[in-house]
């Protein structure tokens, strides 16, 4: 499963609430998350608009390592896809925005 783009340190904190984490702390632009499902885990997880690919990829890799699952698995648990989709549904709302319809 391809790894989604776009989405916030705000979308990732909820998608990971699934599996336990809750956010103990904040540094500045920085959370840092912590699960004792399957023993202790904590995470850090930038509180951006948009986290760069590579950092969300490397976040995804270390919980999918401790919840010893792979990460497309990961993935589908998270459902960000689903996320993401709710999230724009909601920006579309508040701006009254309206999808363009593709048949012409």
């Amino acid at each position: 499963m391809k790894t989604p783009r776009d989405i916030s340190g705000a979308e990732l904190v909820k998608a990971l609430r699934k599996l336990g984490y809750e956010v103990t702390r904040q540094t500045g632009s920085h959370l840092r998350i912590t699960t004792h499902q399957g023993g202790e885990h904590h995470e850090v997880v930038p509180n951006h608009a948009v986290i760069k690919l590579g950092t969300l990829k490397s976040i995804l890799r270390n919980v999918a390592a401790h919840h010893q699952i792979p990460v497309s698995r990961l993935l589908e648990l998270l459902d960000l896809y689903q996320l993401i989709e709710e999230v724009t549904d909601l920006f579309s709302d508040a701006l009254h925005v309206r999808p363009k319809d593709n048949a012409h």
